[in-house]
């Protein structure tokens, strides 16, 4: 049997959503082969989930205190651990199942995509001899493999802890010890690192054996970066290599058309993104594997010349045909479906109120708003009970939430210690000082507005998990869904969204809903047009400087996509095309003072050479 970390049974993956939403994904989905994702931000939460199933599972608990030594790794530690005996024992239950409707172990076959093994089942289930059949039987069965039970770390998340006296815990930082916390279990799984480049996570991760090769070559831990571009990539796996350490898989995520945090980048489009990595990936394989190489015999460590990478994209994903498309025309390994995942309460934590809103949201109930106190644009609904919450604070007169996680605060504008622009203590300060200053109206409205946007996500993104386990009945949920969620309306089991995705069965989508490739460059040319309007510098790279820059890439991109166009659409080409010259159309209108950007990248498309837009 392959590894299912380098070899999975299923060509999709269920990425991180929240803090809540994938939280005991795990436990609902790994024994059928399927991976996906936790968050390991809130060590508030897991230990309230570790309490949560390890009473459910009859298992002794024994609390971590919040102050003990180390708490947020052996936190983390003691989940994963629990998660990790429970998937086991659910694989043990689902290998001795019997092979009938409705068992555990012919879900797992059932589920699977077209593939050897599928056939092999398929072979089994037509078979009309005896000892044939139970032949095969042994064989399907010492064929399941679980799921991975990977863990996503947003490398920026990554404040110093102090001891009361003030002292600087060492290594105690919430991305190393998030990191430690991991390490420490005994998964045999990978680390998705998001958010972009951590110099001291990433040579913190260089400290544990568990991510380089062991006397056999194996390592028992991987390294996911989930990425915007090539260039980042490049650049983050040659850092990494230089520590003796291998990216097992480049995640590749459209910088808009996802869920929670966008980072839009400088107009880089998916399409064009893929096609630096088919036309790259060996190169980048080769080259980042010889600089590891020269690492690990620097460290004395045994190697593993043969270490592979994947690549997959999420993103916007929304038909079984543009998942096949992604793979055929990109050659990707695999893809991440989340978003339509929200709709699917057999695989994550959502709350009856929660799903209802999400299932009837429409476009304009989804937006990329300033929410988050990161600074980042945050994808949130607009109707989710947190959102409501929040607005009715204002509407109270008593801006703000209280702060009782603590995971994003870093200002330090009116406090010593670091507080969140979301609380209530840094926006009554800062209210305060709009209304004494002497600015016109007009501008403390503007300023008013963008001081009470902020939401308390890292406690409320939690809430769907909180709720259903009866944990917190009184949470206020925040749904940081992407904009591909308003396409799907109706609540799906885990088979039939399974189906969805392999193109055996089609969930019922809105109408009109554009291919996910013209979805992205529709929000891109969104934000030209917010940022035309309201000249919002944080909000858009295509406003100053970046102008020319965001401007070539979507055009560049645009003129990529018209000459795949036959590749990747196919029937629907003619509608296709006439998209994406309205879009380049608008964009033209936008941007038009991006005028060093080069003639013949903004002249109207043509089927001219493509230039390479990323590194």
């Amino acid at each position: 049997m392959s590894h299912p970390l380098a070899h999975p049974v299923h060509s999709f993956h269920i990425p991180v959503m929240g803090t809540g939403f994938t939280i005991r994904t795990p436990l609902k989905v790994a024994r059928y082969g399927i991976s996906s994702v936790i968050s390991l931000v809130d060590d508030c939460l897991i230990e309230q989930m570790r309490e949560k199933i390890s009473a459910e599972a009859g298992e002794e608990f024994t609390a971590i205190g919040g102050r003990e030594d180390d708490a947020r790794a052996r936190r983390i530690t003691a989940y994963l651990d629990l998660l990790d005996r429970q998937v086991t024992r659910q694989v043990e239950r689902l290998r001795a199942s019997v092979f009938e409707a409705g068992s555990d172990i012919t879900h797992y076959f059932e589920l699977l995509p077209d593939s050897p093994l599928k056939t092999l089942y398929e072979r089994m289930r037509r078979t009309r001899d005896d000892r044939e059949r139970d032949a095969l039987q042994a064989a399907l069965r010492r064929e399941v493999a679980p799921g991975a039970i990977d863990v996503n770390i947003m490398t920026k998340l990554d404040q110093d802890r102090f001891h009361r006296g003030g002292e600087l815990v060492p290594q105690g930082s919430d991305a190393l010890s998030a990191l430690r916390g991991y390490a420490r279990s005994g998964l045999r799984s990978s680390v998705v690192l998001s958010a972009g480049l951590n110099r001291r996570l990433f040579s913190y991760l260089g400290e544990f054996d568990e991510f380089v090769p062991d006397g056999a070559g194996e390592i028992r831990k991987r390294i996911i970066l989930k990425v915007n571009d090539f260039r980042s990539a490049h650049l983050q796996g040659n850092l990494l290599a230089r520590l003796g350490l291998w990216v097992s898989e480049y995640r590749v995520e459209s910088g808009l058309n996802c869920g929670g945090h966008a980072f839009g980048g400088k107009g880089q489009l998916l399409g064009p993104v893929l096609a630096d990595f088919r036309r790259e990936r060996r190169r980048l394989t080769e080259e980042l594997g010889e600089i590891r190489e020269r690492a690990l015999a620097r460290l004395g460590r045994a190697s593993d010349a043969a270490a592979a990478c994947r690549v997959t994209v999420q993103g916007g994903i929304g038909t079984a045909d543009e998942d096949a498309m992604l793979r055929s025309h990109y050659a990707v390994d695999g893809t991440g479906w989340a978003s339509p995942f929200l709709l699917c309460p057999e695989v994550v934590s959502i709350d009856d109120e929660s799903l209802k809103k999400v299932s009837e949201a429409r476009e304009e109930d989804v937006v990329l708003s300033d929410n988050s106190p990161l600074g980042v644009p945050f994808w949130s609904l607009r109707t989710s009970a947190s959102e409501a919450v929040r607005q009715a604070r204002i509407d109270e007169g008593n801006p703000g939430s209280p702060c009782p996680k603590g995971y994003l605060v870093s200002n330090t504008e009116f406090t010593q210690a670091p507080i969140c622009t979301a609380s209530r203590a840094y926006q009554r300060r800062k209210l305060k000082e709009i209304a004494d200053s002497d600015q016109p109206a007009a501008e403390k409205t503007a300023q008013w507005d963008a001081v009470v946007t902020k939401a308390c996500i890292c406690h409320d993104l939690a809430g769907g998990a909180t709720i259903t386990a009866g944990i917190d009945p009184a949470a206020r949920t925040a749904v940081c869904c992407g904009p591909n969620t308003v396409y799907f309306s109706r609540v799906a089991s885990l088979r039939e969204m399974v189906d969805h995705v392999y193109g055996r069965a089609a969930l019922p989508l809105a109408p009109g809903r554009p291919h996910m490739f013209l979805k992205e460059l529709s929000l891109h040319v969104e934000r030209a047009r917010a940022a035309a309007g309201n000249r919002r510098q944080e909000l858009i790279c295509a406003a100053g400087r970046g102008a020319a820059e965001t401007k070539q890439n979507l055009l560049e991109g645009i003129r990529h996509y018209r000459e795949v166009a036959a590749e990747v659409v196919a029937e629907r080409r003619e509608e296709f095309l006439a998209g994406l010259e309205s879009l380049r159309e608008e964009l033209e209108r936008l941007l038009p003072e991006a005028l060093d950007a080069p003639a013949s990248i903004s002249a109207p498309l043509s089927d001219g050479p493509r230039r390479r837009a990323t590194g």
